[in-house]
């Protein structure tokens, strides 16, 4: 159980291997005993459901707990499917660093979503991929990852794909 001085971790999550990495170096490199991991994830707004979810449009969903963003079943009221590997990574930092992973989930433009979601849960630090997107997508939306460092009320660590640039 997290103490009430525990830190608030937060890793931008769209489970492209980017954000995976970026949470994988988290629970490498940042995570201690006892912080508190939020897996920020952030879906486009056409994914966006009416119904249930019409009250998480504003506020985002409740914080979900590693035992609920691993059963498909609750998962689907979200419109996600548990990724194996995010539950993997969040699973070893619960049992290795007796961390406490939860999972926050947003409708939205990443890039205010993510402000938002800083200031809300109040994290005390965020980790990013850099997605690398195309130079033409770059151009026209701005890259998320840049967008975010120089708007935070907090610390932001990009992590850069290992491949970055070599493929191109």
């Amino acid at each position: 159980m997290a103490s009430a001085n525990a830190r608030k971790l937060g890793v931008a999550l769209d489970f492209s291997p980017c954000s995976m990495r970026a949470l994988k170096w988290t629970v490498d490199n940042v995570l201690k005993e006892g912080d508190v991991l939020i897996l920020v994830v952030i879906r486009p707004t056409e994914y966006y459901e009416h119904g249930e979810m019409q009250l998480w449009e504003v506020t985002g969903s409740p914080l979900i707990p590693l035992s609920e963003f691993s059963d498909p079943t609750y998962m689907k009221k979200f419109g996600l499917t548990p990724e194996p590997k995010t539950i993997a990574i969040a699973t070893a930092a619960e049992k290795e660093k007796k961390a406490v992973p939860l999972m926050k989930i947003y409708w939205g433009d990443p890039r205010e979503k993510l402000l938002e979601a800083i200031d809300h849960v109040n994290l005390d630090t965020l980790s990013i991929g850099n997605r690398g997107l195309g130079p033409l997508r770059r151009a026209i939306m701005g890259s998320v990852s840049n967008y975010v460092v120089n708007n935070a009320s907090c610390p932001v660590t990009v992590v850069k794909s290992a491949d970055h640039g070599q493929h191109h």
